[in-house]
């Protein structure tokens, strides 16, 4: 997550020369939330309380919180799953919604928008994820654990840019941009990963009624539609078609997500033509004593405002908050409670699952990164950062082995139901600790600090 939008800062700044409690707590609480370390903290923080949790004298409250069933019936419709499963099948929706928005942006407008700039975090991401799947294939070809080579291909953003935030002035700026659209390209690998890979018998009926719902959600859009209370109703029926489809739920929200408009309906030159001639027809009503006319002119005003941010940048806005303060830490708190026993340790220790996680994860990453950087900058397809080194690639590429997230959300695909799990959540855990603890180290002690103007 970057820095807060500006927009956002502004309606904040603004309430708070009217509101004590938005001037000495909320303003301060946005730019806190906003700032690239905070998210992983908060991240780490509930990996930390579910793992402390689940190996607490009340250990099986943990595992029987996450096992609850809960059911929604209407009518003759009912879906029931257990609580864990409602986290991972309907929460991680929207952050894979957010996701989805994050990679429109980036090949709109961001910095995968352009070709040749693109080549190379592509290139970063492309090796970031082939060498960790031959890593873990090498371990666990042909066994029992060889459905999780997806496990170590993730690249966890919010630890990463965490982390990245902690070495402070030694990285530029053109190395923090790198590694946040790496991460965007590695999302959208692991997108099609577990859209190919991680898919069950699939129905062709429910398949038919996501595409469907997806194309009257394309023409809500060319009719000129913006109740955002309609998008919600098509988008739980979009992620209900999906769900009985086969597919994995959380596809829905990143097909929501791609389709989402990233241009406004108004540009802000247009706008400003429009606001003179609405400010002038407000003031000459509040002259006449004409209220009604007044205030229909502020409800104009209110709508071309709104019309100036694209529907992606708004949502992005609106929803990127609660995905990382609160959908990731819940996927956290129910998904990284492992209960660590003597025996889960010596299995784990000798498991070719969670050696190829940790080696994929911690070796496969930065060999993956530097390796495809390299050979991209050998065949011309792509130029290397200016001013960033080698070795400052390759702790880059070792930040990008902080899996956590994603890795285990694949686990649990991979896995569900089996010792295997376990053994591979201990190994991303591990892994993401020590990818983490390694890019550190590396940025900090191979970069220095900015000069001061």
């Amino acid at each position: 997550m970057g820095k807060a939008s500006p927009r956002s800062l502004g309606k904040m700044s603004a309430r708070s020369e009217r509101s004590y409690v938005a001037r000495r707590l909320l303003l301060p609480a946005q730019r806190f939330v906003h700032t690239a370390a905070t998210s992983g903290i908060v991240l780490l923080a509930s990996a930390l309380v579910a793992l402390l949790w689940a190996n607490s004298p009340w250990s099986r409250s943990y595992f029987d919180l996450w096992d609850t069933p809960f059911t929604l019936q209407l009518g003759g419709f009912s879906l029931s799953k257990e609580l864990q499963h409602w986290v991972n099948d309907g929460l991680m929706g929207i952050f894979f919604f957010v996701v989805g928005l994050e990679i429109k942006r980036e090949l709109v407008s961001g910095e995968l928008s352009d070709r040749r700039r693109a080549m190379l975090p592509a290139a970063a991401a492309l090796g970031g994820m082939v060498i960790p799947a031959l890593f873990y294939a090498g371990m666990n070809a042909g066994g029992p654990g060889a459905m999780g080579w997806g496990i170590p291909m993730a690249t966890d953003i919010a630890f990463a840019l965490g982390v990245l935030a902690l070495v402070g002035d030694r990285v530029s700026r053109e190395l923090r941009i790198f590694l946040l659209a790496l991460a965007i390209v590695d999302d959208l690998g692991a997108i099609l990963v577990i859209a190919v890979f991680y898919t069950k018998d699939s129905s062709g009926l429910a398949l038919a009624a996501a595409g469907a719902l997806l194309l009257v959600v394309l023409a809500m859009q060319r009719l000129g539609v913006i109740s955002v209370y309609l998008y919600i109703l098509v988008g739980v029926a979009l992620w209900l078609a999906v769900l009985k489809s086969g597919v994995h739920a959380t596809l829905a929200g990143v097909l929501l997500g791609a389709v989402t408009p990233a241009q406004p309906y108004l540009t802000r030159r247009s706008f400003a033509g429009s606001a003179d001639s609405l400010l002038s027809r407000f003031r000459s009503a509040l002259q006449a004593d004409d209220y009604d006319t007044a205030d229909a002119a502020l409800g104009e005003l209110e709508d071309v405002i709104e019309a100036t941010e694209s529907p992606l940048d708004r949502l992005l806005r609106v929803v990127h908050p609660w995905s990382s303060f609160l959908i990731l830490p819940v996927f956290a708190l129910a998904n990284s409670g492992v209960e660590i026993s003597s025996d889960l340790a010596k299995s784990a220790a000798s498991s070719a699952v969670t050696i190829g996680v940790v080696l994929g994860l911690v070796l496969g990453k930065p060999i993956g990164v530097v390796l495809f950087v390299w050979l991209a900058v050998r065949l011309g397809v792509a130029d290397l950062l200016k001013g960033v080194t080698w070795a400052q690639l390759a702790g880059v590429g070792a930040l990008s082995g902080i899996g956590f997230t994603v890795s285990i959300f694949i686990s649990s695909l991979s896995f569900e139901g089996t010792p295997m799990l376990a053994e591979a959540k201990l190994g991303v855990l591990a892994a993401s600790l020590m990818a983490g603890g390694a890019g550190f180290l590396m940025l900090r002690l191979r970069t220095s600090p900015a000069p001061k103007s």
